[in-house]
């Protein structure tokens, strides 16, 4: 096996954590503005700060690849993690932003499992960043970060399904599935993280 040198600086495992873990602060905010009653308004200001400071972070971790001369792994690889991290929370943001700019009072029940996914899926990655460090005990993460995106699929069908069914108006179905596209592309962006993950430890192992 060749040698290769790893620095000892872990700014980036703590930039990556950090970054995961503004994602575990969205999802929050986002069952809170799907939640019946609240101040929506207040909920997408903070939402808009949490994207803004996750986007702050994925800023640092770009200028650190370009003014540092050995990266703890390959620079492609720290480009792509960092802009799927960035990617969910502005999903996430969109979401939000949505119900609020279209005033979509009645959401169906059934998104409650989307954004469950989206929780689980945030506080899984939340988890697995500072394992990067050592790239152990990572398969258990994107095994289940697949399982919770086939499980969104299916709910996002289903949600689909109760959309077109007949029972809302022609424009609130329009208004509703931007809002679960939204939702939807959340839950895909973090398998699309942990695919990169996957490939990150199969390159270093």
């Amino acid at each position: 096996m060749p040698f290769r040198f790893r620095p000892v600086d872990t700014t980036f495992y703590d930039l990556f954590a950090q970054l995961a873990n503004h994602l575990v602060g969205g999802a929050e905010l986002l069952a809170e503005m799907l939640s019946n009653g609240g101040d929506r308004e207040g909920v997408a200001q903070r939402m808009r700060d949490a994207e803004h400071h996750a986007d702050e972070t994925t800023h640092e971790i770009v200028r650190r690849v370009n003014s540092t001369f050995v990266t703890p792994f390959d620079r492609e690889d720290i480009y792509a993690l960092a802009s799927g991290l960035d990617d969910v929370m502005d999903h996430m943001e969109e979401a939000v932003d949505l119900v609020l700019l279209y005033g979509v009072h009645e959401l169906p029940s059934e998104l409650a499992h989307q954004v469950e996914v989206l929780q689980r899926a945030a506080e899984l990655t939340a988890e697995a960043m500072p394992r990067l460090e050592t790239m152990k005990n990572l398969d258990e993460y994107w095994i289940e970060i697949n399982r919770l995106e086939n499980s969104g699929d299916k709910s996002y069908r289903r949600i689909l399904a109760k959309l077109f069914s007949g029972q809302y108006e022609a424009l609130e179905v329009l208004k509703l599935k931007d809002v679960v596209d939204s939702l939807e592309a959340a839950i895909d962006a973090f398998e699309t993280v942990a695919n990169t993950v996957e490939q990150i430890s199969v390159k270093e192992s």
